[in-house]
């Protein structure tokens, strides 16, 4: 049985060795926040989030779950929740995997590639199958309001439905003090 275990300490130890800004929940392995920088040379680019992780019992045989703190624009995350569709990350998913490849590999992928055909975000998928530069230039629009490093840093350690207004207020405000105009 300490094998899972074992494997949970080894991936984590390497994330925290990595480059990634990595904050554990009450020094809980399973448990953590990762700062997500938005790959190059997609809509994505420059935006900053802060990623929450959790690790269940069985994995590596069981995937990770994830999801975004500050708001994204993708088919394949839950706005309001910040969810990743579990059907994209299982179908990718396998025990050779670390905690790094989810995010050298696995979360630049998909912001690279969405998958407009399994959507959590029925908006976002409708305009990037619909409007594609319309879906990049919100997408940017998402980057611009929610995806800052002050952003990342405020985002709720919960993800509560009442902290999403309150979120959305701070977020508009940070940007105008930070000139939004740029």
């Amino acid at each position: 049985m300490s094998t899972p275990r074992r494997r949970i300490e080894t991936d984590v130890m390497k994330l925290l060795m990595s480059d990634y800004e990595v904050t554990l929940v009450n020094d809980n392995m399973q448990e953590f926040y990762v700062r997500f920088h938005g790959p190059t040379d997609t809509p994505f680019t420059g935006g900053v989030w802060k990623v929450h992780v959790e690790l269940p019992d069985q994995y590596p045989y069981k995937s990770p779950s994830i999801g975004f703190m500050n708001r994204i624009f993708h088919p394949n995350i839950d706005e309001v929740s910040g969810s990743v569709c579990l059907d994209v990350i299982n179908q990718t998913w396998s025990p050779m995997f670390d905690m790094i490849n989810i995010f050298e590999v696995f979360l630049p992928q998909l912001l690279r590639y969405p998958n407009p055909t399994d959507p959590l975000n029925g908006e976002a998928a409708a305009l990037l199958m619909r409007e594609p530069a319309k879906y990049e230039t919100k997408v940017k629009d998402y980057v611009s309001r929610y995806a800052t490093k002050e952003a990342a840093d405020a985002a709720a350690d919960d993800s509560s439905d009442e902290d999403e207004m309150s979120s959305v207020s701070y977020a508009s405000s940070e940007d105008e003090a930070a000139g939004m105009e740029l």
